[in-house]
């Protein structure tokens, strides 16, 4: 039984850079004997392959680094490192019994949401995209199932009219990182919470599709708005203009007006008009295929004005 944070033995499992603050920390604090976290990966039009975020940091700092392709047939190296705890965090694969079941203080997880709503594989997209005013971390105990586990600790924070899904995440990251330092003692003294869930009041997520990507503008202004800020910077939302496929940065709420929903109505020096339910949401940054992200400025300095006005956006001219 382990009484000084520096003596827990930590294998901690995590991918994306949201879960790197939370590592650096356990790397200060504790004893983490090994990183788990997936696979590298190819990126960009080069296919160029890269490791994780986590990956990156953990050999920085000469920490042993697994990346099991199926962690559910392969974690005996896991088990070998013989952790007090396991604590995940965006990991991306279900960590089955065997692991659960190992380490004395048992296996935690941080997840982006207030469960138990949000359960699942996008709770800060969804939060955004939902308009929600709120969102927050909880720390929970793992089971065999998706983020239905004993609630541990939790903490919220508000939700600014302008946060994307990447400056949300990163806000996220860091109360994350806190709140577990926080509440890591209270584990190891088995003074924390342990409250059941509420699988009656549940709500669920999914991973964002490539066919979800693209804008509706069956749907009211501030709710496409919400749409394009739960996709940037990844995967980012896009419409079909003239048949080319552009991805949506940033936009900003327009005025109440009516007309076709999805027609381009006005045209100006920042910014394009697309028509929604209610009123115009300005386009106002884009990106597209091949190209950096740039202004509508930019844009439209080498693009007729008059393939825009009155165009509808999402038809297929194939």
């Amino acid at each position: 039984m382990v009484k000084e944070l520096k003596d827990l033995k930590v294998v901690y499992m995590g991918t994306p850079e949201f879960a790197v603050p939370t590592l650096e920390m356990l790397i200060d604090i504790t004893n983490v004997v090994g990183v788990v976290t997936q696979e590298d990966k190819e990126v960009g039009r080069k296919k160029v392959l890269t490791p994780s975020p986590v990956k990156v940091c953990a050999l920085d700092h000469d920490i042993k680094v697994l990346t099991p392709h199926r962690i559910k047939e392969d974690y005996q190296d896991i088990i070998d490192l013989d952790p007090d705890i396991i604590i995940t965090c965006a990991y991306g694969q279900i960590v089955p019994k065997e692991l659960l079941d190992f380490p004395y203080y048992g296996c935690i997880n941080i997840h982006g949401s207030i469960l138990p709503d949000y359960r699942g594989a996008s709770p800060i997209q969804t939060a955004i995209m939902n308009g929600d005013a709120e969102t927050g971390i909880t720390i929970m105990y793992m089971d065999e199932q998706m983020d239905t586990g004993n609630i541990i600790n939790m903490d919220k924070i508000d939700i600014d009219i302008k946060d994307t899904y990447g400056t949300l995440s990163d806000k996220l990251s860091l109360v994350g990182r806190d709140l577990l330092l926080k509440t890591l003692p209270k584990i190891i003294a088995d003074d924390n919470w342990n409250i059941k869930q509420d699988d009656g009041a549940a709500t669920y997520t999914k991973k964002i599709t490539r066919e979800q990507e693209r804008l509706d503008f069956n749907k009211t202004r501030k709710e496409v708005y919400d749409y394009i800020r739960a996709l940037n910077p990844t995967p980012l939302a896009n419409i079909l203009l003239n048949g080319e496929e552009i991805k949506i940065v940033e936009a900003e709420i327009g005025d109440e007006s009516t007309g076709e929903v999805g027609v381009i109505t006005d045209v100006d020096k920042k910014s394009f008009s697309i028509q929604c339910l209610d009123g115009k949401i300005n386009i106002t940054k884009i990106k597209r295929a091949g190209k950096n992200i740039m202004d509508v400025a930019s844009f439209l300095n080498g693009y007729n004005k008059m393939n825009l006005i009155d165009k509808k956006v999402n038809v297929d001219e194939q």
